[in-house]
This record gives structure tokens, C-alpha cells and sequence, in this order.
């Protein structure tokens, strides 16, 4: 059984490759604020959240495949939710069985195999039951896909099956079984007897090895062990051994199979749990969400209204302020304006929507679409070096180099304040030509900067291919975290922040004595 919810063809796997630069990521997108709201404090759905946006995506078909089964979880969730908690209870329940087992002691190993099956036949009616009652409401490919899957392998007849089977494995009755005579004289070809297995999926191996003949004892020869006779105990022992231990096996394998399916789908289910607990913090402080259009790598856009860094609105009372990109074949987005008017905010809210978009969550804005990215990567600038191993421009050419070696075409690429570290004319110069290169290889490039030279430079020189974006303030040097269309200016307002920082004090010291 395969639960196919995060791929159509594949399991999701907590082992898949995640992005090469992900601790850049992380620190520079703050996305760890984003995995605990996904997680709720649950640390196995925080990896599974971690896991399933780093793993970024590069197809089309699978982000919107993952989509519609988000849309069903976002209109079923009580649903969804009992289908979670279903697998986790029974992965839970099968752990606490007693005892750790072996291949050498096939006793042991059926009994725990008996007592496990036991328990998963309980889970798959309660699957089943849920299948019947709701299957015919979801509509996604991935849902009616597992739920046509399970009406089809659990119907009653199989699960009756099982259960007798699993009765009879008890032995309460004694097992019958036979064997061949071998040369040495000793017993050979064990079969096991007694049991009229029918075609049961995941216990194949089991009906391989247990003969079918009827319950009827034979006129035979018979004898009895003294009660005292250890040696005599010790042998029977032995040749039941002999005769269980590949249906013990086979159990064990059965039992293996099917929590391995309640594993896949509580890993498969705890990604949209986590989009679930995102949604339910967003709702709570009535921030918007979409579903984005994910568009082909071959297109160089960024479409959005009322985009917003979800992180910051997790991590604030207040709502946050949303933005409006419309970037149509563009390749580069130069970001200027006034000193903490929202320019770093915005270029994070940019990576977390790409990510989200390319791992087939929603994102936090009106609208979006955006074309996919091969690779999402970050140059922020960074603290001193305590070290003092290096200078700030050493340390950002360093980060820029790396960069470079693993950036490939159709890569998104985030620049905050990059090469600021120098004087603006030889930062200008070195982002300059770094950009251009990049550009020239087809990377898509949202540039954070106070270097009037550069942005200016640009928009003298390539105005028709860049959007140019400038952080609104106003008359009265308010910031409203606002991001409009506009060229470059060669202040960033900073005397703004120096009179709202000391007017207070400078006013003080000037006020006469009375």
C-alpha cells in the first residue's frame, strides 16, 4: 500500500536532498519561526516541515499536485486531522508491544507479529470506515487516489479473513504439521498445516509456507512425553521451531509492510498538519494566504498583491503591511528608498513565498505567481568578525564566491546590502559586474541597496528591464512599509532616523534653565 500524497509516483521521504545552502536560508529567511508555527511544538512535524521546504521543488506538475491535496486538507481539515491522528496511534500502539525479537527465536517473533497484526486490523477498519464516509467528498487526485486504494485492497471479506487467520495463529488447539525424512534421519521440508488461507495482499508469504488441508486427526500412530522428560520437551520443541519459523517470518514481514504504510502516512500527512497549523495563526490574525500560480522556469516573472513576510507576522501583534510587485519578464529588481522603511522585510517576504510556493504550500499574500526557481539563494550582510580573521568585504566576497560555484541559470538570488562593507565606488563597481554576470546566465536577482551609484547606474543604463522599487515615505518622513515603483534616489533619509533618535535629547540640553 502506498499513500502517493506528496508525489504521484514516489513516497516522501524525511531523507530527501535539501537545499545545499540551507543553513544560509534559514538564518537569512528566519525560517525557523516559520517551521514552529508548521510544527505547533511537535518536533517530528517541525522535520517534516523543515524537510519538505528545503526540498525545494523544480516541476511544475507536482507543485500543483500537492496544491489540490492542500486544498481538500484546507476544506476537510477534521477529516485530515483524524486520518493523522489515526497513524500516529496506531505507530504508537505497535511500539509499546512487548519485547525485542529475532530471527532466533521464531516463537517469540510470531506471537509479537500475531499481537501487532491484531492491532493494525483494528486501525485498517477505522481507515476503512473513514474511507467510506468521506472519500466522495475529496476531490484531489492524491486523496481519491488513497481512499479508491483502500476500498479496493481493505474490503470486508479481506479484513474478516485476516482476523480468522490471526485466530487460528494463536495455536490454541496445538499446531499439525509435516516433514520429510532425510538421510541423516532427521526431519527435512517442515510444512505447516491446518490453516485454509485465501488471498490476502501482505500475507502472500504467509499462505507460501502453511499447507491447506482440513482440521481432521488421523487413526495414526501417537505417543506422549513424560511430564519429566526435559530432552523429550527440548526436541519438540525444536521440530515446532522448525515449523513456524517461516510463517513467523512472513507475519513479521506482513506486520512490517503495513507500519510502514501508517509511517508514510503519518509523514505525508504531518506536512499538511503543519500547513493546517500555519493556516490556523494566519486566521487568528486574519493575515491573508493564497495559493500561488507556479509558472515555468522559462519565465521570468513575479506577480503579487499584498504580499507579506509571514515570519514577521507570526512574530508580531500587529498586522503587517503588504506589498505589490508586478514584475513581468524581469530578471532584476533593484530595492532603494528610505533607511527601515520595509526593504529588507520585503526581500524576505520574496524567499519565503518562493519556498513555500516551490514545496506546494500557500503563501502569505492576495495573489501570487512567480516563475520556479531551480535554487533559492541568500547574501545578507553579516556581523563583524569577532575573530578578526578577516574584513567585512573579504568575508561577503567569500559568501559571494561560494555562491557563485553552486548557482546555476534560472536560480533565484537575494542580495541585502551587499558589498556596503567599502566605500559605495568600489562596492558599486564589484555588485555591478557580479550582476551583470549573473543576469547573463540567466539568474533572477532582487538586489537590497543604499548605493545610489549602482541603483542609479542601472536605471540610467537599463531602465526597460528592471523593476526599480523604493520604500514610500512621506512628507513628514513617516515610513508606511510600503514598496512603490520608482528610480532611485541618492539619500536614504537617514537625518530621518537621527531626529527621531536625538531631537528628544538634542531638545533637553538646549532647553534654558529656569
Amino acid at each position: 500500500m502506498k499513500v502517493f500524497l506528496m508525489f504521484r509516483d514516489r513516497d516522501f521521504s524525511l531523507e530527501e536532498g535539501v537545499l545545499a545552502n540551507a543553513s544560509e536560508l534559514i538564518q537569512d529567511l528566519e525560517l525557523n519561526t516559520l517551521f514552529q508555527a508548521m510544527s505547533g511544538g511537535d518536533s517530528f512535524l517541525r522535520e517534516v516541515a523543515k524537510v519538505a521546504v528545503l526540498a525545494s521543488l523544480k516541476d511544475q506538475e507536482t507543485i500543483l499536485y500537492r496544491q489540490e491535496v492542500l486544498s481538500d486538507c484546507l476544506e476537510f481539515q477534521a477529516i485530515v486531522k483524524e486520518l493523522y491522528t489515526l497513524s500516529v496511534d496506531s505507530i504508537g500502539r505497535e511500539s509499546k508491544i512487548w519485547g525485542w525479537f529475532s530471527l532466533s527465536s521464531p516463537n517469540s517473533l510470531l506471537h509479537r507479529s500475531v499481537e501487532a497484526l491484531g492491532l493494525f486490523v483494528g486501525s485498517l477498519e477505522h481507515l476503512r470506515k473513514i474511507s467510506d464516509e468521506h472519500s466522495s467528498k475529496f476531490r484531489s487526485e492524491g486523496f481519491r487516489r488513497l481512499f479508491g486504494m483502500i476500498a479496493q485492497e481493505l474490503d470486508d471479506t479481506y479484513l474478516q479473513t485476516v482476523k480468522d487467520q490471526l485466530k487460528q495463529l494463536e495455536f490454541r488447539d496445538g499446531i499439525l504439521m509435516s516433514a520429510d525424512l532425510g538421510s541423516d534421519l532427521r526431519g527435512k521440508n517442515y510444512i505447516l498445516h491446518g490453516l485454509a488461507v485465501k488471498e490476502l495482499g501482505w500475507f502472500d508469504k504467509v499462505q507460501e509456507w502453511v499447507g491447506q488441508i482440513a482440521h481432521k486427526r488421523g487413526s495414526g500412530l501417537t505417543f506422549e512425553v513424560d511430564p519429566r522428560d526435559e530432552a523429550g520437551f527440548r526436541a519438540l520443541e525444536a521440530i515446532r521451531t522448525e515449523g513456524i519459523v517461516n510463517v513467523a517470518v512472513a507475519l513479521a514481514e506482513s506486520s512490517d509492510h503495513i507500519l510502514s504504510f501508517f509511517k508514510a502516512l503519518r509523514q505525508e500527512l504531518g506536512f499538511y498538519i503543519g500547513c493546517l497549523n500555519l493556516r490556523e495563526k494566519l486566521d487568528a490574525k486574519q493575515e491573508p494566504f493564497c495559493l500561488p500560480r507556479p509558472l515555468l522556469d522559462r519565465d521570468e516573472t513575479l506577480g503579487c498583491r499584498g504580499i507579506y513576510d509571514v515570519c514577521l507576522a507570526l512574530n508580531t501583534e500587529e498586522r503587517v503591511v503588504g506589498n505589490d510587485i508586478a514584475g513581468e519578464n524581469t530578471a532584476l529588481f533593484m530595492i532603494t528608498g528610505a533607511n527601515r522603511g520595509g526593504k529588507s522585510t520585503l526581500l524576505r517576504s520574496i524567499g519565503l513565498a518562493q519556498l513555500m510556493m516551490q514545496c506546494g504550500m500557500f503563501v502569505p499574500a492576495r495573489e501570487f505567481a512567480a516563475n520556479i526557481c531551480q535554487g533559492v539563494f541568500t547574501h545578507f550582510k553579516r556581523e563583524e568578525d569577532a575573530g578578526m580573521k578577516s574584513g567585512k568585504l573579504d568575508e561577503e566576497l567569500s559568501r559571494m564566491s561560494a555562491i557563485v560555484e553552486r548557482i546555476t541559470p534560472r536560480c533565484m538570488l537575494l542580495l541585502n546590502e551587499s558589498f556596503a562593507s567599502t566605500n559605495e565606488r568600489e562596492g558599486s563597481e564589484i555588485a555591478r559586474q557580479i550582476v551583470r554576470a549573473l543576469l547573463e546566465k540567466k539568474v533572477k536577482i532582487f538586489y537590497v541597496t543604499h548605493m545610489f551609484d549602482l541603483a542609479d547606474g542601472f536605471h540610467r543604463q537599463c531602465r526597460d528591464s528592471v523593476l526599480f522599487l523604493r520604500a514610500e515615505r512621506l512628507d513628514n518622513g513617516t515610513r508606511t512599509y510600503r514598496l512603490l515603483e520608482g528610480p532611485p534616489e541618492p539619500t536614504s533619509y537617514g537625518e530621518d532616523l537621527f531626529r527621531r533618535i536625538f531631537q528628544s535629547k538634542t531638545d533637553s540640553f538646549q532647553r534654558p534653565m529656569q
